[in-house]
């Protein structure tokens, strides 16, 4: 009996998990800008809004493991390929904010003065 409500749990679980990472990953691309999307030679926006929209609804309308785990690799393949090449883009990736070519990881370089 207290296997079964432990093993509900740890679906619930992981079905939440599924569900947040769907509402990042269409977050993230909702917000890139298209133009992204074909400097960085990859799927339009409209097609990852599609994808991962599709995602995040069947995760919360049918719960079904196969069917996470498709929209799981979905996300995860927008997560690690689309998104990089998307800041990068963009420029937002490296975690530099602005600043010159010139800068050092501590600051402007002064050239020894």
């Amino acid at each position: 009996m207290l296997r079964a409500g432990f093993d509900s749990i740890i679906w619930l679980v992981i079905g939440l998990v599924f569900i947040g990472f769907a509402i990042t990953a269409l977050v993230f691309a909702a917000m890139a800008r298209e133009d992204a999307y074909r400097a960085a030679d990859k799927q339009t926006k409209k097609f990852w809004l599609i994808i991962l929209g599709i995602n995040l609804a069947l995760n919360l309308l049918l719960p079904m493991l196969f069917l996470q785990i498709a929209g799981l690799i979905a996300a995860i393949v927008f997560m690690v390929d689309v998104r990089p090449a998307i800041r990068q883009i963009s420029g937002g990736g490296g975690g530099r904010r602005g600043g010159s070519s010139s800068d050092g990881p501590y600051g402007p370089y002064n050239g020894g003065r």
